[in-house]
């Protein structure tokens, strides 16, 4: 799902991480500054079955892969990444509440080029409703499967 230039998060995690068309790993969450809203990279499970943090402006995400331009780029410290932002997985299926009171579950995240959360996708109902994160309260504690 793309709109006006933003990408689903969901639909990056999708994509591996490739070096020269060499297969590194996959990413297995993208964490998000909770102050920000903006991406600071992705976790990725790399062929050795060891997660590490993946910067998000050192990956060029394209169609079909997460390329980077050096497996050096793989820190191993996702702890320290994890600690200071918030999880993508964490934040799907949290409830919402958009600026006039609408009551929702976040279902996605809309990301522009250079990280910046654009939008959430927030089901209401039966709609599925962009809102933007400014206007929006996330509780991470009640999650919802609904």
């Amino acid at each position: 799902m793309e709109t006006m230039g933003s990408r689903s998060a969901t639909e990056l995690l999708l994509l591996p991480v490739r070096l020269r068309g060499i297969r590194l790993g996959r990413p297995v969450d993208l964490l998000v500054d909770p102050d920000e809203w903006r991406v600071v990279g992705f976790v990725v499970l790399c062929g050795d079955e060891i997660e590490r943090f993946l910067v998000f402006a050192a990956a060029d995400a394209q169609e079909d892969e997460l390329d980077v331009s050096s497996a050096l780029l793989l820190l191993e410290d996702v702890d320290f990444y994890r600690e200071r932002s918030r999880s993508l997985r964490a934040l799907l299926g949290s409830a919402v509440v958009d600026r006039v009171g609408r009551p929702g579950v976040v279902r996605d995240l809309l990301l522009r080029r250079d990280g910046t959360v654009d939008a959430l996708l927030v089901q209401q109902g039966d709609a599925i409703r962009e809102v933007e994160p400014a206007e929006a309260t996330v509780d991470l504690e009640h999650v919802s499967t609904a």
